[in-house]
């Protein structure tokens, strides 16, 4: 007589196979109903809890470090900054020239090549002094008079809460996007309108920092990364630096 009951091994076997199955048929069900697991749980917020929590985040860091390209009526420039509260360091290239930045407090340093400092004259019509002052003064630091009509805007490009008011706050209805990455860290977007008003990128590890930045209509895209990690600023040094006067000359940038 055959007996119906199947052996002990292919019992376990089946049972052993029907376990697998089951865990694995729950964790596909579990990351299907919470893709937020293991994050800091920004991702179930709205967009506007979002926007809030990356801005409130962005504020009480002590520095952060800007890296993209941002398109202005004034042009494309490419920036390298480190900011923080007593001021910033750091380049920015346009399509005519390439300087850097030293800001301490209200101090203001500039570092430029010989394109930067041209003169707009035609040639000889100031005797030759633009090109004597593109010589004398590229590559070397000069300290940015306050009363020169260039330091608001110079300034600007050095101060953490100017730069990063303009790419925090979105223009149009808030929408939430989708999970993204930015590196190796996930983030969440959210978005002004359907991305016209801008995208920014919030992280999902840690605190919610926001790590992206996209200017809508092409305006350019910026990363922010080291939050909270300090770094020196240093005037230069007096062998590095010219004294120009009162007021710069006139530049082409």
């Amino acid at each position: 007589m055959t007996s119906s009951v199947p052996p002990v091994r292919a019992r376990r076997r089946t049972a052993l196979a029907a376990l697998l199955c089951a865990g694995l048929a729950a964790a596909l069900t579990a990351c299907g109903e919470d893709p937020d697991q293991g994050t800091n749980g920004v991702g179930k917020l709205n967009a506007t809890e979002i926007e809030k929590k990356a801005q409130r985040a962005a504020d009480a860091a002590d520095a952060v470090r800007l890296a993209g390209t941002l398109v202005s009526k004034g042009g494309t420039y490419k920036l390298n900054m480190r900011l923080k509260e007593k001021g910033g360091t750091g380049s920015v290239v346009s399509k005519d020239s390439t300087f850097e930045l030293l800001r301490i407090g209200d101090e203001l340093y500039l570092k430029a090549d010989s394109g930067f400092w041209s003169h707009e004259e035609k040639p000889g019509a100031d005797g030759g002094a633009g090109g004597a002052a593109a010589d004398k003064l590229q590559n070397k630091y000069v300290k940015v008079p306050q009363d020169d009509p260039t330091y608001k805007q110079l300034r600007g490009f050095t101060d953490k809460k100017t730069l990063l008011d303009g790419m925090l706050t979105l223009h149009g209805t808030l929408n939430k996007g989708d999970r993204q990455t930015v590196g190796e860290t996930r983030t969440v977007q959210i978005m002004g309108g359907k991305g016209e008003g801008g995208t920014l990128d919030v992280s999902l590890k840690g605190t919610a920092y926001p790590l992206r930045f996209a200017r809508g209509g092409g305006g350019g895209t910026v990363t922010l990364s080291d939050w909270g990690k300090d770094f020196a600023l240093e005037p230069p040094t007096r062998g590095d630096t010219v004294d120009y006067g009162k007021q710069l000359p006139k530049t082409s940038s």
